[in-house]
């Protein structure tokens, strides 16, 4: 267990560096692996999704970092589930978090908006998806941090750490809105 629990600390770690350059050798060793990893994970949904529910998705946009290759592999991930994406590179997202109202603590390596929401960090596609098809009194969705094993995030192994995607309501509160992994 501790040594489980250590390599996964790794692996953030390392995913970390990879999402903030790119072009180092860990990144570039990654980003295939997880490529293909983000293609078998979405491949399901992409296939089961019917034509006409794709189609009738909003544009999102995508704000990151231009050296973000975590952020890269996401916006791959929700383009495969039918998204249409257009990625903005910025060098400081704050002001772009704060306009959107997401609260301190819940941020991430990209904020995306879409639909009159806001989407923050690694969250799956199909739980953007039913915020879409539910439209819940909210501000948006939030996966806090980098959990490993998220979309844009895998393991070569396909191990997913437990997290949880939080509704952020008009309000700042939170409360969950879908677990996964564990």
């Amino acid at each position: 267990m501790r040594i489980e629990r250590g390599l996964l600390v790794l692996t953030g770690a390392l995913a970390l560096s990879a999402c903030h350059d790119r072009a180092s050798p860990m990144a570039q060793a990654a980003a295939p692996r997880a490529a293909a990893a983000a293609a078998v994970a979405t491949a399901p949904t992409a296939a089961a999704a019917p034509a006409t529910a794709t189609a009738a998705l909003p544009k999102m946009i995508v704000h990151k970092n231009p050296t973000c290759g975590c952020c890269s592999l996401w916006v791959d991930h929700v383009r495969a589930a039918g998204f249409t994406v257009e990625v903005r590179d910025h060098d400081n997202l704050h002001p772009i978090k704060e306009r959107l109202g997401v609260p301190y603590g819940k941020g991430s390596c990209h904020t995306a908006e879409v639909g009159g929401y806001f989407v923050e960090g690694h969250v799956p596609a199909a739980d953007i998806v039913r915020l879409l098809r539910e439209k819940p009194q909210a501000r948006g969705l939030a996966v806090p941090g980098m959990p490993a094993g998220s979309p844009g995030m895998e393991l070569p192994d396909g191990r997913v750490q437990p997290y949880t995607v939080e509704l952020i309501g008009r309000d700042g509160g939170t409360r969950a809105y879908a677990r996964h992994g564990g």
